[in-house]
């Protein structure tokens, strides 16, 4: 059986939290198998998922960014309590297939959004098909995002995407800047779509395929779908989990 790990990243804030934790653990002999803390913010979240990917392991965050909102509020006090009486989360990746100018095939999981953005100061000219079904058959805009319910507070909700139950089994599909259709304010599709985004002049409109973090420049198609086959466990303090807050996101939506 794996032992405990902790993983945080490498400022101030997260070293002193790592400092305390490793007492407080060692204090109160601590142990539980297969599980990982990671200490820092959603990005570096983000990435130790990404990370161990098919380690099947659990995740738990505490937070020394600056919203954190895949991570736990930390608590010295309460932290080996929280840590016992944790509920678990499980979410799935999309996978983002890009093909460039060049015929080249690269593939990254994206635990956000997949978003698709104009590479010059030419708008983006692009298709958009849920299999072989047309959503759009031009957008002209900045991009377009493809996001989880687990992202639809991010990104997604910059650009007036909407927010999406965790339980909803639904993908969010967001325009950024639309430019013509100019009221066309997105989608929604089912979590089992296969979403197939084209550019239609790449060599006037060069586009870029973002999987949360990792970029793909120069792309002619983008194909978006959940993998099924990647599960991450997240764990959470009682009370203050990841449907919960994007509750609380929903009603801030709402009423601002």
């Amino acid at each position: 059986m794996s032992k405990l790990q902790i993983i945080s990243d490498n400022n101030k804030k997260s070293l002193n939290i790592k400092n305390i934790l490793f007492k407080k653990i060692k204090f109160n002999n601590f142990k539980k198998e297969n599980l990982i803390i990671v200490i820092g913010g959603d990005g570096f979240m983000l990435q130790t998922l990404k990370r161990n990917k098919n380690s099947n392991k659990n995740f738990y965050g505490i937070n020394s960014g600056n919203y954190g909102f895949l991570m736990n509020k930390f608590s010295s006090k309460d932290i080996i309590k929280n840590l016992s009486k944790a509920n678990v989360v499980t979410i799935s990746p999309l996978e983002m297939i890009v093909r460039n100018k060049n015929n080249q095939i690269r593939k990254s999981i994206a635990i956000n959004e997949v978003s698709v953005l104009r590479q010059s100061r030419q708008a983006a000219s692009l298709s958009i098909k849920q299999g072989s079904r047309q959503i759009i058959k031009k957008l002209v805009s900045d991009g377009v995002l493809v996001s989880t319910p687990a992202g639809s507070t991010a990104y997604n909700l910059s650009v007036h995407g909407p927010i999406l139950s965790l339980h909803s089994k639904k993908l969010s599909i967001s325009p950024i800047s639309a430019f013509r259709p100019r009221r066309w304010k997105g989608k929604i599709v089912n979590d089992k779509s296969k979403i197939i985004i084209t550019n239609l002049n790449p060599s006037k409109r060069p586009i870029s395929a973002v999987a949360d973090n990792l970029e793909v420049r120069n792309a002619k198609s983008i194909t978006v779908r959940t993998n099924n086959k990647i599960k991450f466990n997240l764990l959470y303090d009682k009370n203050r989990g990841l449907q919960k807050k994007i509750k609380i996101e929903q009603i801030r939506k709402e009423t601002s």
